[in-house]
């Protein structure tokens, strides 16, 4: 099993990618090579799993790639787009104010 055994999942999502996807920081041809990377890795991943796992998974920061086994021989293949927002802000860290406890119940009042 190889990437190649995936190549109709590859154009679906090569199609999808080329009518969907809006900003990346891969051109087609990129994405295209980082996709057959990726399922490699799921293969190997998949191939390589415990024999209690289901699944093989490879990820960079765009795509997911995972390999289910199913009933069949062949294991079912998902390829999802990881959507960020560049502009996204990271969570400032909230400033908190100490408060005062009691250990014990008890108040010095």
């Amino acid at each position: 099993m190889t990437a190649e055994t995936f190549k109709q999942e590859i154009a679906e999502a090569m199609k999808a990618y080329e009518k969907y996807i809006i900003c990346i920081d891969k051109t087609p041809d990129e994405f295209h090579a980082s996709l057959v990377s990726l399922l490699n890795k799921a293969v190997k991943a998949y191939e390589n799993r415990g024999p209690q796992l289901r699944h093989g998974i490879a990820l960079d920061r765009q795509v997911t790639v995972i390999l289910s086994q199913n009933d069949s021989p062949r294991p079912l293949c998902g390829i999802y787009f990881n959507l960020h927002s560049p502009y996204q802000k990271t969570a400032a860290a909230k400033a908190f104010k100490a408060i005062r406890e009691p250990i014990g119940g008890t108040t010095d009042d």
